[in-house]
């Protein structure tokens, strides 16, 4: 079992903007949960690690409760938010303190009461002393453990965690003394039974879902992973924070990240909104490999080509996944065409994939190199190839070939075919590769210039054609030799 599975689980809940997202940043040490002063910023499930006094447990952020609110978002939030309470060792209920309690929060405090799990009152924002008479009135909430803290500040989260640590199951925490033990022990064995009885844990694939909103990213983590992890609605811009979960495929772990739909400028209004862009972003920088989703009936826009390209310039592998190819294959829905030869083309082939994927390739000109599945996350249909293309892609992008197959492919190459004005032309004496993830080149040539788009552009064309390299950008530099 995962260390994430064995540590125990402590829920934080509350109303929406009484500052929980806050809290979950201040107990795990980080800046996953989006906060701000509009309401109802979190809606997903966030998971976090946190550590207090040595012992580790796992933290999950949900988003603002209305137990009654009967609107489609707040619905779905109420029913994540349930998932947490039956994981949950131990919940956390946070409140305002600066406002009175409401019929929502009596009815939450009943509602966790049912459960039977240790609960504890987080009187929050309470940022000085003087506003310690607040903390008498939430009393009446029939909570036993009630702590004012201020969330932004760190007041009072030391007592609070002292508390939580009481009621959570005991884990098995390995000491300076264990430690020592076990390699006391292993030195008595052979060498051979020694390094047998460690293996090395396999290297875990980060994979980002990525796109502009409403394309099926959710609808795509949830299919893939076979939960009911992330919000899935009509209505765009539901996810905000991003979100993952893990999955095993052939022994390997894969981390699947949905992250929020990435908007034109000018169209993220709210706070909360341009915060979750640039987290999407990040999270694209972190992944080793990148889901590009393209609305089939939409086709590729100038947005979309903008957000696969914030993937290919940072490095990242990528898969390109038309979704919704179903509404297109049934005659639902037809895909829509810019161009007057486009449509002509339409009408005649409707369904044809080759002609799509040209069309789609044309407008990602640039991403050439990734491969292209078509499938419906809503069915299912074609996302079971999506795992073993992920295991490929990512051998791929580690992938390392040797200096002397490298040269001696560069002695084969006719650079007279490369298209490069003869003033831009450089003498290469020999070519290493000088990292992975992503493969990364370097020429050494008789001039310290800048290689020509052209040149370097065709010399990328000759090294996937012998090497491969599936998926993954290559970048080649190239230096003078001294």
């Amino acid at each position: 079992m995962s260390k994430k599975k064995q540590s125990p689980l402590v829920a934080i809940v509350g109303r929406p903007n009484v500052g929980k997202s806050t809290l979950f940043n201040r107990l795990t040490g980080s800046r996953r949960a989006i906060v701000g002063d509009e309401p109802g910023i979190t809606r997903d499930r966030l998971y976090g690690e946190a550590e207090w006094r040595g012992y580790e447990f796992r933290v999950v952020d949900t988003g603002g409760i209305v137990p009654e609110d009967r609107d489609f978002i707040p619905s779905e939030i109420f029913r994540q938010a349930k998932v947490a309470f039956e994981e949950a060792a131990a919940i956390v209920m946070v409140v305002d303190a600066r406002t009175e309690i409401a019929g929502p929060d009596r009815e939450l405090a009943r509602l966790l009461a049912r459960t039977g799990k240790p609960l504890f009152l987080a009187v929050n924002k309470m940022d000085t002393d003087k506003q310690e008479s607040l903390l008498g009135e939430f009393h009446s909430l029939g909570m036993r453990n009630v702590f004012p803290v201020s969330s932004e500040h760190g007041r009072g989260i030391d007592d609070l965690l002292d508390a939580i640590l009481l009621v959570l199951p005991a884990v098995e925490r390995k000491t300076t003394e264990d430690t020592s033990a076990t390699a006391s022990s292993g030195s008595t064995e052979e060498g051979t039974e020694e390094e047998s009885s460690t293996p090395e844990e396999p290297h875990e694939i980060k994979v980002a879902i990525i796109g502009h909103p409403n394309v099926g990213k959710s609808t795509l983590l949830n299919q893939l992973t076979g939960t009911s992890r992330a919000i899935v609605s009509p209505i765009p811009g539901t996810t905000r924070d991003s979100i993952d979960e893990v999955t095993q495929y052939k022994g390997r772990k894969i981390r699947f990240i949905d992250t929020a739909g990435i908007r034109r400028k000018g169209k993220t209004r709210l706070m909360a909104e341009k915060l979750s862009v640039v987290m999407a972003r990040k999270n694209i920088e972190d992944a080793d490999i990148v889901l590009f989703m393209v609305d089939a009936t939409e086709g590729a826009s100038g947005l979309d080509a903008n957000i696969a390209g914030y993937a290919h310039e940072s490095g990242r592998s990528v898969i390109i996944l038309v979704n919704k190819w179903d509404l297109v294959a049934s005659g639902e829905k037809r895909a829509v065409s810019q161009s007057k030869t486009a449509r002509i083309q339409d009408a005649k082939r409707p369904h044809d994939r080759a002609l799509y994927e040209e069309r789609l390739r044309y407008g990602l000109k640039f991403l050439a190199y990734a491969p292209v599945l078509f499938l419906s996350a809503h069915t299912g249909k074609g996302t079971e190839k999506i795992l073993p293309l992920i295991e490929k892609v990512a051998a791929e992008r580690r992938k390392r070939i040797t200096t002397g197959e490298m040269n001696r492919f560069l002695r084969t190459v006719d650079f007279d075919r490369a298209s490069v004005p003869v003033s831009k032309r450089v003498k290469i004496y020999y070519m290493t590769q000088a990292g992975v993830a992503p493969p990364t080149f370097v020429l050494f040539t008789d001039r310290a210039v800048k290689l020509h788009f052209s040149y370097q552009r065709f010399l990328e064309n000759q090294i996937r054609a012998a090497f491969g390299f599936m998926g993954s950008p290559i970048w080649i530099k190239n230096r003078a030799r001294d």
